[in-house]
């Protein structure tokens, strides 16, 4: 999900610059993600270059990738809702700290990719050398020196 271009919907994004929803979504705009802001107690705000939404349906353009920064019991219903609004999307994307089985049922049924108890911003990072820079084993056996 994270090797092609793609165009992310994050839910519960959140305008605060502290919060994880907002520096994940910076991250990601940085590198070239397109994002389209999902939350109903923002929407009609601008976030990275586009104005917040208050639902998955009223997104202009099919997203690539459903980001959801949700409580786990919220996130069977906004998994339902994206798989029925956008048979096209390559994945889900379930932030650190949400696991959620029955999504995983209905991607598994939709044949859509399915990422939990994971964020983007440090996979991004882990898979792409950032982390390396910063010190960190990756795990990733590289030829690669840092600059």
């Amino acid at each position: 999900m994270l090797a092609r271009p793609a165009t992310f919907a994050m839910v519960g994004v959140s305008p605060n610059p502290v919060r994880p929803s907002n520096y994940v979504a910076r991250y990601l705009a940085r590198r070239g993600y397109r994002l389209q802001a999902v939350n109903p107690g923002h929407a009609g705000t601008e976030m990275f270059g586009a104005v917040c939404v208050a639902g998955l349906s009223d997104l202009h353009e099919a997203p690539d990738v459903i980001d959801i920064f949700r409580r786990p019991e919220a996130v069977p219903a906004i998994v339902d809702e994206a798989l029925s609004l956008y048979p096209s999307l390559r994945g889900i994307w379930l932030q650190i700290g949400i696991v959620s089985p029955e999504s995983e049922r209905l991607c598994a049924q939709a044949g859509v990719a399915i990422v939990q108890d994971r964020c983007p911003k440090i996979e991004h990072q882990r898979l792409f050398g950032e982390l390396r820079m910063g010190g960190f084993a990756t795990g990733i056996v590289s030829s690669k020196l840092p600059r």
